[in-house]
């Protein structure tokens, strides 16, 4: 049995959990900053940092007292070491290497984006054998990224974005409409009682041999449409629709393609769109490869996922000296190889 408590702290989420063997979650806690931020309708980095210092002792002790653990009881400490909000990971690094340092405990850095693919595997009794190799999506208002995955711990990028990514440019839509932040689940809501047909949407990226996303010009498009005309509020339920069908198109289009460039045993799907229903039938509907969905509580930014991918690298260790070294610095921005 290893026990591993993650912490993550990457954007507007201070966040820490228990995990037990990469799979079992003791307890996870998850303190939103989205009503700090709403007002500016989207997140402030200095503002997130400031946030997530006076919270995160708390949010880490919380978590050790709801699993009924203590220091003792830990393995292993895992951080989100990027990419992120630098400042928020700078309050999360420098929190976890004190508390590595004092305890004596081994500290584990963690990749956020592919922790998210961790997020899809919790819960799941499946061994880890008839799961890989694999597809692995991650969609969410930072990333939008396709991994061939030979195990858990590999990860080969096939497709990124060149501009936004989805989540972001949901975000982006909504406020152009003055729907609020964020805009993920105020536009999925009024997609429900819209017409996705009453306004064609260009297709972006539509070349079948192009693995790469974007979501500029789909973006640019909702910005002419809402500037040339008047909307009435059916108008407006209408475009909502319209929009989420071709944002959400294109993620299953190239996802297609991906299946019929790799031979996967499934697709594991991640991050915060990951929680979007309509996205879950498209998905449903047109590939044929076996998926799995994080549950709900955990396709959002959250610490299981962070614990649950250094389970991996902290087992698959021929030794843990490694993890009591400290030197190491946090990076903001992917680290593509």
């Amino acid at each position: 049995m290893t026990r591993i408590l993650g912490i993550e702290t990457s954007c507007d989420e201070t966040a820490a959990a228990i995990v037990e063997n990469g799979r079992t979650v003791r307890s996870s806690i998850v303190l939103s900053q989205i009503d700090i931020h709403q007002k500016f309708g989207g997140v402030v980095p200095e503002v997130a940092a400031r946030a997530h210092l006076q919270v995160i002792d708390a949010i880490v002790d919380e978590a050790l007292q709801k699993a009924g653990f203590t220091l003792k009881d830990i393995d292993a400490i895992a951080i989100t070491q990027g990419p992120g909000l630098i400042g928020a990971l700078l309050v999360g690094i420098a929190y976890a290497k004190g508390l590595a340092f004092a305890s004596g405990i081994p500290l584990v850095p963690v990749n956020h984006v592919e922790a998210h693919v961790h997020g899809a595997l919790l819960g799941l009794t499946q061994p880890t054998e008839e799961l890989f190799p694999c597809l692995a999506l991650v969609v969410s208002g930072g990333h939008s990224n396709i991994y061939y995955m030979k195990s858990p711990t590999e990860f080969e990028l096939m497709a990124y974005s060149i501009d936004d990514a989805c989540g972001e440019s949901f975000d982006k839509v909504a406020k152009l409409f003055g729907l609020g932040y964020p805009g993920g689940p105020v536009i999925e809501k009024l997609a429900r009682e819209g017409d996705a047909k009453a306004f064609p949407m260009p297709r972006m990226m539509e070349q079948k041999d192009k693995l790469q996303f974007s979501y500029s010009g789909l973006k640019t498009y909702m910005v002419n449409l809402r500037n040339k005309q008047v909307m009435s509020e059916q108008d407006v339920k209408n475009a909502a629709a319209a929009f989420q069908e071709e944002a959400l198109g294109q993620l299953v289009r190239k996802l297609e393609t991906a299946s019929q460039l790799r031979k996967a045993r499934c697709l594991l799907v991640a991050g915060g769109v990951a929680a979007n229903q309509r996205f879950r039938e498209l998905v449903a509907s047109r590939l044929k490869l076996s998926t799995h969905f994080p549950q709900l509580s955990y396709c959002g930014d959250n610490a299981a996922m962070i614990a649950a991918l250094a389970y991996h690298h902290f087992d698959k260790a021929e030794n843990h000296e490694a993890f009591h070294r400290l030197d190491w610095d946090a990076f903001s921005r992917y680290q593509f190889v």
